[in-house]
């Protein structure tokens, strides 16, 4: 699920037409109506099994079912991806006070302190300014971190990818390897705060399972993309995520119903890889083939995932791009960094039509912005 800050009103009838190209978000956006229809079609197949207090039901199913897709051996339904995250490191902390997270993080950047707030551990920042640290960054924290005439030993590390504020670049896989191995070494419990995970598998080619099995702990976002109004899951093993329920419960978590969400969870996680796989081909096709336009430069990041940055040639001016491409029923992001830059987001609304359809809509809308410039 992914629902705009504003509600686009085009030829089409804006992002929540059901035809809508929508080159922004992660997923499929959805209004109130089509949760309802996705609820009543889920329920004329099965009935949807009734939680309470986000407990068994439905919410068990999801649970299940995602510790399995994952390769863990439990998992714990969240009503929010900060909550999961605020839990992991809690738990994982074990009477520490200090945690390793990204300076571009969700976690130090957009949860208010809530860490250090409610539970009392302090938050270290690296990789200033990039989406990751590095190796030696987290080496150089460990030392640190045990040198002082007070020793504050590290307790949990936590890596988010991909990082939502840097348009979605990711960690490489080696590197996640060494510094997952160098906090073993140094018995530093880890957390990856994988809501966009199943994403990042997409763009990079490894599964999900083989990420999460780097980790002690692993957060994915039910969504994001999985079609459901709200949701996590944090997974892990047994002895982890025993009774964490009673923490769920403690931050004001333990949610009276759930069961629908998770329904919706359950019913969008089964199909989601496969649809994702093949938008993402779709993307880069329908990159490639924009980027032979005289006016358009298509350059991916190094480390991307399923967000790609596009370059404009002067002549073109993006707000009239913008609504020339809306009166065709494709919706971008027309914020530029002030080079005529935007960023394009893949998902499966790009299944819709075809390369060839959006390819011919995209140039009568370029050809559009050009004269009007």
């Amino acid at each position: 699920m992914n629902i705009d800050k504003t509600v686009d009103k085009g030829a089409t009838g804006g992002v929540f037409s059901p035809t809508a190209i929508v080159l922004r978000g992660d997923g499929e956006p959805l209004d109130n109506a089509a949760y309802i229809e996705k609820l009543s079609s889920l329920s004329r197949r099965s009935p949807i099994a009734q939680d309470n207090y986000s407990l068994g039901g439905s919410v068990a199913e999801l649970e299940e079912s995602m510790a399995r897709m994952l390769g863990k051996e439990s998992a714990v339904f969240m009503p929010t991806g900060t909550l999961a995250n605020h839990i992991a490191v809690r738990k994982l902390c074990q009477g520490y006070s200090r945690v390793i997270v990204q300076e571009q993080g969700h976690l130090y950047r957009d949860s208010g302190d809530t860490i250090q707030q409610l539970s009392g551990i302090n938050l270290v920042p690296l990789g200033v300014g990039s989406p990751c640290f590095t190796y030696r960054e987290v080496q150089r924290a460990i030392e640190d971190s045990l040198s002082g005439r007070v020793p504050t030993q590290i307790g949990a590390l936590v890596i988010e990818s991909p990082v939502r504020r840097c348009h979605g670049q990711i960690m490489p896989f080696k590197e996640m390897q060494r510094i997952t191995q160098l906090c073993r070494e140094n018995s530093i419990g880890t957390h990856l705060d994988g809501a966009r995970l199943f994403m990042m598998s997409a763009a990079s080619g490894i599964n999900p399972e083989e990420y999460s099995s780097l980790f002690d702990t692993v957060y994915v976002s039910m969504w994001k993309y999985f079609g459901s109004p709200f949701g996590a899951i944090l997974a892990g093993t047994n002895e982890c995520c025993e009774n964490l329920y009673k923490q769920r419960r403690m931050f004001g978590g333990g949610l009276p119903s759930a069961s629908m969400a998770a329904a919706l969870a359950l019913e969008g996680s089964k199909s989601f890889q496969k649809q994702f796989d093949d938008a993402m081909k779709r993307g880069v096709e329908l990159l490639s083939r924009l980027s032979e336009i005289p006016e358009v430069q298509w350059e991916p990041y190094p480390n991307g995932s399923n967000i790609f940055p596009v370059s404009f040639s002067r002549k073109v001016d993006i707000n009239a791009l913008s609504g020339a491409l809306e009166k065709r029923g494709i919706f971008i992001n027309h914020e530029t960094d002030g080079i005529n830059r935007i960023h394009v987001t893949v998902n499966v609304t790009l299944l819709r039509k075809s390369v060839d359809q959006i390819l011919h809509d995209f140039s009568k809308a370029l050809e559009e912005s050009v004269a009007s410039s």
